[in-house]
């Protein structure tokens, strides 16, 4: 049976599935805010272009930082059925 439609992802466990399952790994890049604060923004490297993929100032690091960056951002995995994926707000899911 086949996805036809977008679907969020919010348990650890689905989000480095899937992503894993393609190839991806995650990585963090340290940006500026508009007040000039450095911040985290997190990224997902992929072996294909795809998805959220941000070759400058990326560093990759282990699925348990970024997993927590995830979860203190309050960040959910949306992903399509042909294979992209966005971070979107939890808030934005209720």
């Amino acid at each position: 049976m086949s996805q036809t439609h977008t679907h969020t992802l919010t348990r650890h466990r689905d989000i480095q599935s899937w992503v894993t399952d393609r190839k991806g790994s995650p990585a963090i890049a340290l940006v500026h805010d508009r007040f000039g604060e450095k911040r985290a923004r997190l990224l997902l490297r992929f072996a294909r272009s795809q998805g959220i993929l941000d070759e400058d100032s990326m560093s990759p690091c282990s699925w348990t930082a970024w997993l927590a960056e995830l979860d203190r951002q309050q960040l959910a995995l949306r992903v399509d059925p042909d294979g992209d994926c966005e971070l979107v707000s939890r808030s934005a899911l209720h």
